[in-house]
C-alpha cells in the first residue's frame, strides 16, 4: 500500500506540473520561485477542509483520551520505525557516526525499549535524529525546485517530494510478510498524522492568526523550516515535520 503511495505521490507531482504548464504563472509568483502558485492555493484550501472536518477533531479526541506518556510512547515508537530510512540516508550522506547511532537506536529500542515506546537510547548517548532521502539529495546538491502543496501532505517540493516517495517505497515494513497489511499501513499513517499535527498545531495556529496572507507565511516558514534541518544534519529537536496537514 505505502509503496501505491510513493508512486502516487509522483503521479501528483506531474498533474502539478501539467496544471501549471495551463496557466501562466504571475511575476510575483515567478519571483518567489512559485509558478504553482494558484494551484497550490486550491490544493491548500482542499487540505485546511480535510484538516477542519477529520484532522482537527481527531487530534483533539486523541488529546482527551491518550495521556501525555501514552502519546510519548506512540511517537518514540513511530519514530522506531522510521530508523532503518533514517540510518540508509545517514549512509547515503556519509555520517558514519550519525548511522552508528540510529543502528544502534534499532538495537537498544527494540530490546530494552519494548519495541521502541521507550527510548533508552538516549540516555546511553545515542539522541533521536531525523534524516530523509529530501536532505541526502540536498546534501548531494540536488536543488528544491518549486515550490508546491500535495494533497494531504501539505508543503513540499519537487526534490522532497520524490525523497518522500523514496523513503516510503525503501520503507522495510512493505516486505513484512502479513495478511493484514493494508490494516498496518493505515494505521500507521494515521497515528503518524495524529502525532505530528498534534506537535504542530500550536504553531501553525500561530501562523494562521498572526500572517496577513498564511498562504505566503507558511511557504516562507517551510523553506526556512527544511534549510534549517539541512543545515542542521536532521537535529530531532526540530519542529516536527509539515509534509502531512
Amino acid at each position: 500500500m505505502r509503496r501505491g503511495v510513493a508512486l502516487a505521490l509522483c503521479g501528483l507531482a506531474v498533474c502539478q506540473f501539467l496544471a501549471a504548464c495551463a496557466t501562466a504563472p504571475s511575476p510575483q509568483a515567478l519571483a518567489a520561485n512559485d509558478p504553482w502558485e494558484m494551484e497550490n492555493r486550491e490544493v491548500l484550501k482542499f487540505n485546511a477542509k480535510v484538516d477542519k472536518y477529520f484532522v482537527i477533531p481527531t487530534v483533539g479526541l486523541y488529546f482527551l483520551t491518550v495521556p501525555e506518556p501514552g502519546r510519548r510512547g506512540v511517537h518514540n515508537f513511530l519514530g522506531h520505525l522510521s530508523l532503518p530510512i533514517v540510518f540508509v540516508n545517514d549512509v547515503l550522506q556519509g555520517e558514519t557516526t550519525k548511522a552508528a547511532h540510529a543502528l544502534g537506536r534499532i538495537v537498544v529500542n527494540s530490546t530494552f525499549g519494548l519495541g521502541g515506546f521507550f527510548d533508552p537510547a538516549a540516555t546511553l548517548g545515542m539522541p533521536p535524529h531525523r534524516e530523509d532521502m529530501g536532505q541526502t539529495m540536498a546534501v548531494h546538491g540536488v536543488q528544491e525546485g518549486p515550490y508546491m502543496v500535495l494533497p494531504f501532505f501539505g508543503p513540499s517540493n519537487p526534490r522532497d517530494a520524490v525523497g518522500l516517495a523514496t523513503d516510503l517505497a525503501i520503507d522495510p515494513t512493505n516486505f513484512i510478510p502479513m495478511k493484514q497489511h493494508i490494516w498496518w499501513a493505515a494505521g500507521r499513517a494515521y497515528f503518524t498524522i495524529l502525532d505530528l499535527r498534534s506537535q504542530n498545531y500550536q504553531t501553525l495556529q500561530d501562523i494562521q492568526r498572526t500572517s496577513i496572507d498564511y498562504y505566503s507565511s507558511l511557504r516562507s516558514f517551510y523553506r526556512q523550516y527544511r534549510n534549517q534541518q539541512i543545515g542542521s544534519g536532521g537535529r530531532a529537536d526540530q519542529p516536527a515535520e509539515l509534509d502531512d496537514f
